[in-house]
């Protein structure tokens, strides 16, 4: 069976995003019989003592050991050659078939170096364009020196990788426009691991009572505070929402960089009594607070990131069978159909959003009909028990031509 070297930015145990794809990749290969294995770079911190590879959840991780250190560049670049030696010596103890990078374009860059030394082929997936990340977490800006090197970083890794991977139309478009073929690109849809999230808990009446949720409705967002969430037009509708709905509630589960500045807005709100946060919660209790949700809400701001990039929050509360209200950005328009999967609003508008969420929570004649589309459309669509058998012929393209290629070259020096 074919190995497969997966390089990595993190991955469990940390929780993200980011590394609850990955496990959801690696466990729906290890079904189709592949050989599958992860190294992960400097950013996740090695482990003491523990011996490698390190087994989590049955999937197998090596560590570069080390920390990022020196100047900006000097240690990014430090971070890539640390990787690539890594990745180096386990394959020459481990003999990969593919590398499998995903991005950053530092982990592509390590991989890039690495798979010519190596004479293996390299996959790179690129989930987010992580300039455009950095300008929607507030950490950079798109006319610094910093979001044009990686831009040209990233371009250079695409134009080594034997194939390239996306999660999404968006960011396949905009390479495109950048001169890459479509035909080099495949897009791999974010999905939801079905047997996580396909059976969906009753409703803890105590857990309720313990929140102040009181008889709802019940809006909720479950996942990570960053400034281009748009929590704080949720928090901003509330008032309006409350004024036609007294019972309303705001459920607020996990934290992140915003979470200071939304904690003292929502205690100045009129609506103050009707929100509520939670904090971080682990990962294998999401489920008994999405229990307690009506309508799950993305009210993501209207910028390049959130126009590109597809989210996997709202594909979970689909499978969760909880009706979906998004902002209206290209990411989430690859998602939701209007009025059929989820509601869309205009973004950056907290009186749009409050319009339309008072008038989802007024008229529910139709809420079982969507959630049940909606859900099916996850099986159907998202299911990554079905959608990561999309690796399976990018995988073996490249093992052919990188056998063909060999061959050519030994019976042009023969």
């Amino acid at each position: 069976m074919p190995r497969i070297l997966h390089v990595l930015d993190h991955s469990l145990p940390l929780q993200s995003g980011y590394t609850f794809r990955t496990r959801a990749i690696l466990k729906a290969q290890q079904a189709f019989g592949l050989d599958v294995r992860a190294v992960t770079g400097l950013r996740h911190t090695a482990p003491t003592g523990e011996a490698e590879p390190e087994d989590i959840d049955g999937l197998q991780f090596w560590r570069t050991p080390g920390t990022p250190a020196g100047a900006p560049g000097v240690r990014e670049w430090r971070e890539v050659c640390a990787l690539t030696d890594r990745i180096v010596e386990i394959a020459q103890v481990w003999r990969p078939d593919v590398l499998h990078a995903h991005s950053p374009a530092l982990c592509g860059m390590a991989a890039l170096r690495a798979a010519r030394r190596l004479g293996v082929p390299l996959v790179y997936e690129i989930r987010a364009f992580w300039e455009d990340a950095a300008v929607g977490n507030g950490t950079g800006t798109d006319r610094s020196w910093r979001y044009w090197l990686t831009r040209q970083l990233e371009n250079r890794v695409v134009a080594g990788a034997d194939a390239v991977v996306t999660i999404c139309t968006g960011l396949k478009d905009d390479l495109a426009a950048r001169g890459v073929a479509r035909d080099r690109i495949t897009v791999m849809p974010n999905g939801v691991d079905l047997a996580l999230f396909g059976s969906p808990l009753a409703r803890d009446p105590a857990l309720a009572e313990t929140l102040g949720l009181g008889s709802g409705p019940v809006i909720g967002f479950l996942g990570s505070f960053y400034p281009y969430e748009g929590l704080d037009d949720l928090i901003a509708a509330m008032p309006a929402i409350v004024a036609v709905h007294p019972g309303a509630r705001l459920l607020l589960v996990g934290g992140g960089p915003a979470e200071a500045t939304l904690r003292a807005q929502a205690a100045a709100s009129s609506a103050a009594g009707a929100i509520c946060f939670v904090g971080r919660v682990p990962h294998h209790e999401v489920d008994r607070y999405y229990a307690l949700v009506d309508v799950v809400c993305y009210p993501r701001k209207g910028m390049r990131l959130t126009d590109l990039v597809t989210p996997l929050k709202p594909l979970e509360a689909m499978a969760q069978g909880k009706l979906v209200a998004a902002s209206s950005v290209g990411g989430h328009r690859e998602l939701i159909e209007h009025t059929v999967t989820g509601t869309l609003f205009a973004p950056d508008d907290p009186a749009a959003l409050a319009a339309a969420m008072n008038q989802l929570l007024t008229d529910r004649s139709g809420w079982d009909e969507r959630r049940d589309i909606a859900r099916a459309f996850v099986e159907r669509a998202h299911d990554w028990g079905r959608n990561a058998q999309r690796y399976l012929p990018v995988y073996q393209a490249v093992i052919a031509r990188n056998r063909y290629t060999k061959g050519d070259s030994a019976r042009i020096a023969a």
